[in-house]
């Protein structure tokens, strides 16, 4: 019996660290001791809890905007930001932004429908410091990542950090023009869909465009049940 749970790993884009190569699906992000007592959900939420405190809370350099895109359009990114953004408002006092295409009762109406109402206004509370933030909405037209860029910049006005959903980086190049515009990318991978190549093709892509890209979260992982716990279930 297999459990699936999300697990994030950082890695350098300085000479001598990991790349988005080393992160193929079939390759672990961190071994984990076999333990009758370990929890799936607990181990997942330390590992973002980790990559928060070392994205989010460094003392060396500190960054306040980042950028969650993931490789295919099937990988889910949304609940991976919700809880990336739950743990951060944990972390701090200020005020914390996931920005993001929301889900039915998560927000109201569009930011491109709003463009004139104040961020907090359109902004759904999620707890005391976090809000969730619609996606803006670009059209195809000339100009579109000027304003997409300019949403961003009030966003980072208005709340002392944000974590930005984007679309895929394989389905679009929106993402490498919002990372390019906010502090960095965390780049989502699966761990049943992503392939060594495409991450590779994607990474590539990324550094020509300039993206600081600061590491990646693998999700759908799956990790044996010890054989004690599944006795009980």
């Amino acid at each position: 019996m297999r459990a699936g749970v999300l697990s994030a790993g950082l890695w350098s884009v300085v000479a001598g660290g990991r790349t988005a190569e080393s992160e193929d699906a079939s390759s672990p992000v961190r071994s984990v001791p076999p333990s009758q007592t370990w929890d799936p959900v607990r181990f997942a939420q330390e590992q973002l809890r980790g990559l928060v405190r070392q994205v989010f809370c460094s003392n060396a350099a500190p960054l306040r905007q980042v950028v969650f895109s993931a490789v295919e359009p099937e990988t889910e990114v949304h609940s991976i930001c919700m809880n990336v953004g739950q743990i951060l408002a944990l972390e701090t006092l200020r005020e914390v932004a996931v920005v993001g295409q929301s889900r039915p009762g998560e927000c109201g109406e569009s930011a491109h429908k709003q463009r004139n109402t104040p961020l907090r206004q359109i902004a759904t509370r999620v707890q005391e410091n976090l809000w969730l933030v619609p996606a803006h909405e670009t059209d195809e037209v000339a100009g579109s990542t000027i304003s997409l860029h300019t949403y961003l910049g009030e966003i980072r006005q208005q709340f002392e950090y944000s974590i930005v959903e984007a679309v895929p980086c394989g389905a679009s190049n929106e993402a490498a023009a919002m990372a390019q515009f906010a502090d960095g990318m965390v780049l989502v991978l699966s761990a049943q869909r992503t392939r060594r190549a495409a991450a590779r093709e994607i990474r590539e892509a990324l550094s020509a465009a300039q993206v600081r890209l600061l590491g990646t979260v693998l999700s759908d992982r799956e990790f044996p049940i010890p054989d004690g716990i599944y006795r009980r279930l």
